[in-house]
This record gives C-alpha cells, sequence and structure tokens, in this order.
C-alpha cells in the first residue's frame, strides 16, 4: 500500500525562530549605581541601549514583599506612582543623565525571564529578555545583555517573624531613601555588620529611633568606630542575643522579645513597631539561572555569585554583569563602566581593555549566617516556622516530613531525616522542596531559600558549602494572569481546539484532521 505523507505542518515550532516583539543593540537590567553606569558609557560610544528597572515597583508586589521584604511597613503614599517615579528620579540623578544621552530608560518594568542559545535551546535568532508591567507581557531581543540586578534581603525567621513589622534592611532603604513612603517609628536592628550599620545610620539621619542592634556573636561584628558612634546616639548594642518572638497586635509589630544564647530561659523586652533584618543581604542571581549562566559561591562576597572576569563578563557570550549581583563589596559605579566596554568590544565598537580589579575580600558572610541560625534554632526550637508560604516548620523540614495539609504519613518517612537522607548521598534543596513544599510558595523563596539550606546543613551535620543552591525558573515575579493572555479567545485559538483536546490524534498534521489522509494513516496502523 503507498502511504501519501502530508505536507508539512505549518503549526509546528520545528525550524521556526522565535521572534521578540521588540529589539536593541543593549540591554541592561537593573538601575542601580552600576546598571546606569553601564547604561550612560554603552550610550557614550552610541551604542543603542534599553535600561530596564522594576523601580517604582506595583503596591500589590510590594504588599507581595516583592523583590523586597517590605513587611507591611510601606505608606499610602505607595499607591501614587506618580509621586513615586518623581522620587526615584530625585534619589538616582544618574537616571537624569542617562535619559538625556538617549537611553531608553523603562521604569516600572521588570524582567521576569531571558534566554539564550545554549544547550537545549537552540531556536532563538537573538538572546530574549521577557518583560512585564502592571497591563502586559512581551519580549525584548538583545545582542548583549548587562544584568546589574544587585542584592535583595536575607531573611531567617523566629517566633510572630511573619507579621507585618518584620522587614529587611534593604526594603527599609528603599522605602525611606527611595520612595519616602516608611511607616515605622522606633526599630530593633538585627544584625552588627556593616548593613546593620548602615540601616541604623539611615534610620537616625531620617527622624527614625533606632532601639537597639541586636547580634548573636558574643561582640560587634561591625567597624568598632561607627557602632561606638551609635552608641553615643543612644543605640543599644546588645550581643550574645537572638530574637525569641516578635510580640504584635492589630498593625503588627509592638516589640521584641531577645533570648540569651548562652542562658536561653533568660530574656529581654524591646519597645518597638519595627524589627529590621541586616544580618546579611544576598546577590540576586535569578536571571543569570534562568540564562544557564555558571556560578559559584563565594562566601566573602555574600553567596552563591555568577562566574565573571574582571571585565564582568559572564560564561555567556552575550551576557555580562556589575555591581552586587556579582558579590557584595565591589565599586558598583566602576564595574558598571567596565562590562559597558567589555559588551562594546564584543560588538566590535571600541573601547578601552580593563585592568584586573581588586576586591579586598569581605566577612565570611556564610559562616556569620550559619551562626545566627543555630543560634535562633537552638532558642526558638523547632515549631517556628522555616517557610511562611508552605507552614513548613523547621521542625517538618529536620524531619523531611510532608505538608501537614496532606494528612499524610508513612512509617518508612517517619524513620527518615535530614542526616539519613544525607547518607544516601549528598543532599540537594531542590530534593527536599519536592519532599517538604518548604520554598514551593508564592514568594518564590525570597523569604526561605538561604534559611532552608542554613537548616539543612545543620540538621545533617554537613557543611554549610555542600548544600547546592536551589534552582531558579521563569517567571521569576510573579506575572498576573491578565497579563498572560488576553480575557478574550482570538478566532485563531478557538480555531484549534479541536487539536488540543484530540489527544490520540495529536501527531496527525492539522491540515489533516478531518480528511481521507487522516484516515489513511490510521489504516495504515502508524502508532498513536
Amino acid at each position: 500500500m503507498k502511504l501519501t505523507l502530508p505536507a508539512p505542518d505549518r503549526f509546528s515550532i520545528a525550524g521556526k525562530t522565535a521572534t521578540p516583539d521588540e529589539r536593541a543593540e543593549i540591554v541592561v537590567i537593573g538601575a542601580g549605581p552600576a546598571g546606569c553606569a553601564a547604561a550612560i558609557e554603552a550610550a557614550k560610544a552610541g551604542a543603542q541601549v534599553v535600561l530596564i528597572d522594576e523601580n517604582p515597583v506595583a503596591p500589590g508586589l510590594i504588599g507581595m514583599d516583592v523583590p523586597l521584604q517590605y513587611g507591611g511597613r510601606a505608606t499610602p503614599a505607595v499607591q501614587t506612582p506618580e509621586r513615586l517615579v518623581e522620587r526615584v528620579l530625585e534619589a538616582n540623578p544618574a537616571l537624569g543623565e542617562a535619559f538625556e544621552l538617549g537611553v531608553d530608560v523603562r521604569l516600572s518594568t521588570y524582567a521576569w525571564g531571558a534566554w539564550v542559545n545554549g544547550p537545549g535551546l537552540r531556536g532563538l535568532a537573538t538572546g530574549i529578555i521577557g518583560l512585564a508591567d502592571e497591563t502586559r507581557s512581551w519580549t525584548l531581543g538583545f545582542d548583549r545583555l548587562i544584568l546589574a540586578t544587585g542584592a535583595r534581603d536575607l531573611n531567617l525567621s523566629f517566633a510572630g517573624s511573619d507579621q507585618p513589622g518584620v522587614m529587611g534592611a534593604q526594603a527599609l532603604h528603599a522605602l525611606i531613601a527611595r520612595y519616602g513612603a516608611f511607616a515605622g517609628r522606633r526599630l530593633a536592628i538585627l544584625g552588627t555588620g556593616s548593613l546593620a550599620l548602615d540601616a541604623a545610620e539611615l534610620a537616625l539621619a531620617h527622624g527614625l529611633e533606632v532601639a537597639a542592634l541586636v547580634e548573636a556573636r558574643e561582640a560587634g561584628v561591625g567597624d568598632p568606630a561607627r557602632l561606638a558612634a551609635l552608641a553615643a546616639q543612644g543605640v543599644e548594642i546588645i550581643a550574645g542575643h537572638v530574637p525569641l518572638a516578635a510580640e504584635g497586635g492589630p498593625d503588627g509589630v509592638t516589640g521584641l522579645v531577645l533570648a540569651n544564647i548562652a542562658a536561653p530561659e533568660r530574656h529581654r523586652h524591646i519597645d518597638c513597631d519595627t524589627v529590621c533584618l541586616a544580618i546579611g543581604a544576598v546577590p540576586v542571581i535569578e536571571l543569570f539561572d534562568v540564562l544557564g549562566a555558571k556560578r559559584t559561591l563565594v562566601t566573602e562576597r555574600g553567596g552563591h555569585v555568577p562566574v565573571v572576569g574582571a571585565d564582568g563578563g559572564t560564561s555567556l557570550a552575550e551576557v555580562f554583569a556589575a555591581g552586587d549581583c556579582t558579590g557584595l563589596g565591589s565599586d558598583a559605579v566602576e564595574a558598571g563602566g567596565a562590562a559597558a566596554r567589555a559588551a562594546l568590544r564584543s560588538l566590535g565598537r571600541p573601547a578601552e581593555a580593563e585592568l584586573p580589579r581588586l576586591v579586598p575580600p569581605g566577612p565570611d558572610a556564610l559562616a556569620y549566617q550559619l551562626d545566627w541560625a543555630r543560634a535562633l534554632l537552638s532558642t526558638g526550637g523547632p515549631e517556628v516556622l522555616a517557610c511562611i508560604c508552605e507552614d513548613v516548620t523547621r521542625g517538618e523540614l529536620l524531619a523531611v516530613q510532608p505538608p501537614r495539609y496532606l494528612g499524610w504519613s508513612s512509617n518508612a518517612i517517619a524513620r527518615r531525616d535530614l542526616g539519613t537522607l544525607a547518607e544516601d548521598g549528598p543532599l540537594d534543596q531542590d530534593q527536599i522542596k519536592r519532599l517538604t513544599r518548604a520554598c514551593m510558595g508564592a514568594c518564590q523563596a525570597r523569604r526561605c531559600r538561604e534559611q532552608v539550606a542554613l537548616m539543612m546543613a545543620l540538621g545533617a551535620g554537613v557543611p554549610a558549602q555542600s548544600i547546592p543552591l536551589a534552582g531558579y525558573r521563569a517567571p521569576v515575579r510573579p506575572l498576573p494572569l491578565s497579563v498572560l493572555a488576553d480575557a478574550d479567545e482570538p478566532a485563531a485559538m478557538a480555531e484549534n481546539w479541536n487539536v488540543w483536546f484530540g489527544i490520540v490524534t495529536q501527531w496527525i498534521s492539522y491540515d489533516d484532521i478531518g480528511t481521507e489522509r487522516e484516515a489513511e494513516q490510521l489504516r495504515a496502523g502508524m502508532p498513536y
């Protein structure tokens, strides 16, 4: 029997390339010091530059603690986007310079994904970024991409830390310095490193009260002169203590109870309406991970960072990096300019070559975080939530228990914990996510990723460096369904519903369905 082969399927993606909605020569993500410096440097060289920044963040995202842990301490001022745009421009004069140089600056726009050709992905004519605002989502193609995504808040939980008034130091800076929209009055700040000192000095400079800096170690870890200056202004430095519980009322935090690490039964009380988590910051590397760039753990630079060269080049030829996302402590403006010049050179444009830049190593951030996590676990116990979104306690995480809401248990699971799991091979945070649902919630693990990794190390008795970073997936920002697809079904989509629901014949070409050619193929006994 002669079989007539069907014509090529006009709906197939085979041999086709994804076409972005628009395209730019150089795209910079992040309009902080590094991103603005990169955009300005590239624009001065005559490149076509698009600068993307998610600030001012939409009120709904602020309420969801995206991208920072705002902790319910934003005033109603964040509901007026026009005012916030003015504040953002006032706080960042470099944006004005970028405008004047012809940079296409797009505020309140966030990147939720980015892709380049690589293993498993060969259908792109150009690198592509997924962008969105409050009304739509679209794609932007690029020849070169510079990521200057900064750092986010590190969260370590304690009883009551899920109520309004517990926030991150990065969010505190954003609400005070960038938006002028901070609702708190009296703060207790956790940590005594440079991040905590910056937060305390910023708060005092804006007329706020700082009741105390709380430190898990036996003495402050930051600059002694700065600590002494804060103490002279009435800020108490309380070492050897960690939070036991945040007290609260209808509006959130009203006080903080501290436990003495050496004698956990001894408590102290601080009156405050805000608890600021300033134990550490985390380089924002979500887009690097989605892109497939190589990364490494550099504990003295804040944690997991992309592998970069002296000029900010990554393991991907089209992608460059600058600022805190490459590791805390670098000169952001210098790094942004270097990344732009490297991107320009890779495009064949003239630009000066870079000399190796030496960044002095900072303190071991991972060891410091581990000290805090160990002290919080020993004083607060296993009932404190490790993952707020999925309601997973520390005890359930350490015992590798399935979520309580499943109402499921077994003797085999009851005999397992992180220690026995580690005996089977290296621990993997992505595996723990699937077993316990920790880090699977709406916050996309911004509030628990690092904390869960620290608890895994403590529970299994393994070095914290041995716990691999949990993977990231697009979208790296929450996307409203309204921006993903039209509410109304277009005719082109309705035309093909018979195919999408015709499961057993999906292998047949669209043009053949319902014709004699379909019947001919079925009679020929083709598998399905």
